[in-house]
């Protein structure tokens, strides 16, 4: 079973973190911030990961370090469920509507941690969810994982659009591209050998 089970303590955050590449979209978030929590379930959902996270951090100061540090963890998640990449599909890309917003994500497991972001989100905060963390989430994420990822907003002028776009069409992207594909099921896709 493809799965992992990370906890990472540091002075700013505590979490513990439980994902499997192989579920059914059940989530169980707990950040200690209302609108991140909203995005990693609907990543959970869209990218049929089970994830279960609980996360106690320095919230008062604001969400930088819970969002950067769940963004990190996760990605130490998804490299290790992932083990050696054998049999992978390796590649996944989403166009993603969200009403008048529209999102594309194209991912690659390469191995190589690098992400492409451009979007304009227009509104400095969502709830109080200082926007720019959406950047910092990603490179997290794309940095501890080995995962490039790139994110485009072709389209949108609503900020919570705009972000839960973004966090769709990235989970469908990594949904396709963890996929098993059967016909290459003992293959590395690599010409290398190894990812």
């Amino acid at each position: 079973m493809r799965a992992a089970q990370i906890t990472r303590t540091t002075a700013e955050t505590d979490i513990k973190l439980s994902l499997s590449l192989d579920g059914t979209g059940r989530a169980d978030i707990s950040s200690g911030c209302g609108f991140l929590d909203h995005m990693l379930t609907l990543f959970a959902k869209h990218g049929r990961f089970d994830i279960e996270l609980s996360c106690a951090g320095d919230t008062h100061v604001d969400y930088h370090h819970t969002t950067e540090d769940i963004g990190i963890a996760l990605g130490e998640a998804f490299r290790m469920a992932l083990g050696d990449k054998r049999g992978i599909r390796r590649y996944g890309d989403a166009a993603l509507p969200m009403d008048e917003a529209l999102i594309l994500t194209a991912a690659d497991i390469s191995g190589r941690g690098y992400l492409g972001y451009d979007m304009q989100i227009p509104s400095e905060k969502v709830g109080d969810f200082d926007t720019e963390l959406t950047e910092e989430f990603f490179i997290a994420f794309t940095r501890s994982s080995g995962i490039t990822l790139h994110i485009r907003e072709l389209a949108g002028s609503n900020s919570h659009h705009i972000i839960e776009g973004a966090f769709k069409s990235a989970a469908r992207s990594l949904r396709e591209a963890v996929s098993v594909d059967p016909d290459f099921s003992e293959d590395i896709p690599s010409t290398k050998g190894v990812l």
